[in-house]
């Protein structure tokens, strides 16, 4: 078995050697082994218990979306505590007698809503009916199989009554000899070729070129289906729409073998170069086509995935004229530049697909096509949306190319792991909580959902900068001793110990143990706010000079005389989501001599001083508390306290400290950290367009002539 298959198969497994029906106490104790949990509310099993009874009398006592929202906080780690109490329940007509639940059912009905492949779902779904192991079902146990779908499919927001005919239909197709028994190879050869069901079981990528990747759907105005051309109704989501060309349908209409989605390569080396469009049937909303420059009628169009052209059908002429890949042009690499070889043209095999085809690149002149990395857990797990966005603009084929790279989220450490030729450079969406680096760069503190074609278009207005870069080693004084893992081997933005990693340490552990509790960005500034007023009575750090020492290029660096609490290594003028530690710098008196010194420590001269992304040089800074902090972040008080800058640092720590690399903490034992220059320099753009014409448009409401 696959680990997914045996996640969820041996605890039922256990079960079901003994008994094929649970009561509440098996159901109870099915749940401790089934969430690898000990406490679990006793009130809480008992309704759970309800929902998978059939009985009339508790239909005004249970509610499966509120149970089932709790079942899912504790699956992913939820504290028992946090679940509440539920007020309703609703029945379900879920196989069970008397006072108790068939197991499988209950399995059946969870192992839907897990993660995991969809062919391992269905073959888990029949092994756990498969009771005697003849390899059979008959067609009473794949109709309870298809009820928990159902069952899964309404929690899930679906539209059942589109659905229940489709996985009907999907029962004829399987026992296509009408002998009233299933085999595993019929049971997977029906469920991987009915496409409703594998978008409910966890389809999420293509697997072969031209398969479309669905998603369900919530359509906010009237839209049609493609494939029967009749308008999709319903309250929920009403019906499937691919991520990458938009082609919409019903979801019974799904396997009615519809136009093929968009190609994302070549088959051959003849059709490299040769750019043509890739048409796909639309619902053009009234559009004026761009031939004759008459509005195109409902499904009366279509449109090309990669220029963004539209057409009235008529209007369409095959090669007529080539596709310049349209406003984004700069940034796709378009399908005829992606082109399949044999083994013998490339032994390494890189770029393989699903289907067995190897790629390569026939780069297109004058282009930078954009290589995006996606965190989905960033900015409360917008990047799944972002990614969407994007394979719909761009080419979804994900390879890796010598490109000019966009990271999302984290600002990435690409550039070593990836052993690239070029160091590629770098544009930030700031998906995260803090986005420093998206800050400095003007990119913003947050994105809140712009059109992504609009950033687009400021990365190619925007410049590309040098950023220094620092290696990062620990050496810790015990090896022998159980430590947490260092995050990083490199230092982009900051690196810091005490105060304020404390802070990130505790909204770290906490996001890692209840994930549903940070679901949004302003939650999670709210529980650092939280952590931060807890640490400052607290004061777990308070006396951290007498637990380090530190030297900047072999001189040691003099701490008496201050109550610190925290010490920042800073590459970037922006920490804590947008605080400035450093602060504005005085213009000096005269040239001084000591700011082109390997290190610098004098009082009166660090405050002439400037930062710098690109001057081989970080700053160091002292911080008193986290009530300092909090008074840099809204501007009370200008900076912490300027300690050095230099190209050099070593730092000794008496006892374990909570340590952070670019926001990532972790708890280190006595050690020795060394922080030097990197030999790479990243590339990273700035952006001058934003700043430019939000200035622009404050001038000119005030009708002020100085725009000129």
């Amino acid at each position: 078995y696959s680990y997914y298959t045996l996640k969820n198969y041996l605890p039922i497994r256990n079960f079901a050697s003994s008994a094929s029906c649970l009561d509440a106490v098996g159901f109870c104790l099915f749940l401790k082994t089934y969430l690898e949990m000990e406490d679990i509310p006793a009130d809480f099993c008992q309704r759970l218990f309800r929902y998978f009874q059939h009985k009339e009398q508790d239909e005004s006592s249970t509610n499966p979306e509120s149970l089932f929202c709790r079942l899912a906080y504790l699956r992913v780690g939820a504290s028992p505590a946090h679940l509440g109490s539920c007020n309703t329940i609703k029945p379900c007509n879920i196989f069970a007698f008397s006072d108790v639940v068939f197991l499988q059912d209950v399995s059946c009905y969870f192992s839907v809503l897990e993660e995991g492949q969809p062919q391992e779902k269905l073959e888990f779904t029949f092994k756990l009916y498969d009771k005697d192991g003849n390899g059979l079902l008959d067609s009473s146990e794949v109709d309870r199989i298809i009820s928990q779908m159902m069952r899964a499919a309404d929690y899930l927001g679906w539209d059942v009554t589109e659905l229940r005919p489709v996985l009907k239909d999907m029962m004829c197709a399987i026992d296509v000899d009408a002998s009233g028994t299933v085999t595993l190879e019929e049971w997977l050869k029906g469920g991987m070729n009915n496409i409703p069901l594998l978008v409910l079981l966890g389809l999420k990528m293509a697997e072969r070129d031209g398969q479309h990747i669905w998603r369900l759907k919530h359509f906010n105005k009237p839209t049609y289906c493609c494939v029967c051309e009749s308008m999709l109704l319903g309250i929920g989501k009403q019906g499937l729409c691919c991520t990458c060309c938009k082609y919409t349908v019903h979801n019974q209409c799904a396997n009615k073998n519809p136009e093929p989605c968009a190609r994302t390569f070549v088959k051959s080396k003849q059709e490299i170069g040769k750019a043509t469009h890739d048409w796909i049937k639309a619902d053009c909303n009234s559009t004026k086509c761009q031939v004759c420059f008459k509005k195109i009628k409902t499904l009366a169009g279509k449109w090309c995935v990669w220029c963004q052209e539209m057409r009235h059908d008529d209007c369409v002429i095959p090669g007529v004229p080539k596709c310049d890949c349209g406003p984004l042009k700069d940034h796709i690499l378009p399908p005829w530049a992606i082109y399949s070889v044999s083994k013998e043209e490339d032994t390494k095999l890189l770029n393989v697909t699903p289907d067995g085809h190897i790629l390569q690149i026939s780069p297109v002149p004058d282009t930078h096509p954009l290589l995006v990395f996606v965190n989905p857990k960033s900015g409360g797990n917008q990047g799944q949306r972002v990614l969407r966005k994007f394979q719909g603009l761009l080419n979804p084929r994900i390879l890796q190319l010598n490109v000019r790279v966009q990271d999302f989220g984290v600002w990435g450490r690409r550039h070593d792991k990836a052993e690239l030729k070029v160091c590629p450079p770098v544009a930030v969406l700031p998906l995260g909580t803090g986005n420093d680096m998206a800050r400095c760069l003007r990119w913003g503190g947050g994105y809140e959902g712009a059109e992504l074609t609009e950033i687009l278009k400021e990365i190619e207005a925007s410049e590309v900068i040098p950023l220094d870069r620092w290696s990062f080693q620990v050496i810790p004084n015990n090896p022998q001793e159980v430590e947490d893992p260092v995050p990083y081997e490199i230092i982009n933005n900051y690196f810091s110990i005490g105060v304020d990693a404390s802070i990130a340490h505790r909204f770290h552990s906490m996001r890692e143990k209840h994930p549903q509790r940070f679901n949004s960005r302003m939650k999670n500034k709210l529980m650092y706010l939280e952590f931060a007023t807890s640490e400052s009575i607290s004061a777990s750090c308070k006396k951290l000079i007498d637990c380090l020492e530190i030297e900047c290029c072999g001189s040691p660096l003099k701490l008496n005389n201050r109550s610190l609490e925290g010490i920042a290594i800073l590459n970037i003028p922006s920490i804590h989501g947008g605080s400035n530690l450093w602060g504005e710098s005085k213009k000096p008196d005269s040239p001084s001599e000591g700011r082109r010194s390997e290190v610098i420590t004098d009082p009166e001269i660090l405050k002439t001083v400037t930062q710098e992304i690109s001057d081989k040089r970080f700053e160091v800074v002292g911080l008193e508390g986290a009530i300092e902090m909090g008074q840099i972040y809204t501007r009370m008080k200008n900076a912490g306290h300027r300690l050095a800058q230099t190209s050099q640092i070593t730092i000794r720590t008496k006892k374990a400290m909570p340590m952070q690399i670019d926001g990532e903490p972790w708890m280190q034992p006595p050690c020795t950290v060394s922080v030097t220059q990197n030999k790479i320099w990243g590339l990273i753009y700035q952006t001058l367009c934003r700043i430019l014409t939000k200035t622009v448009l404050k001038l000119s409401k005030k009708k002020c002539t100085y725009a000129k």
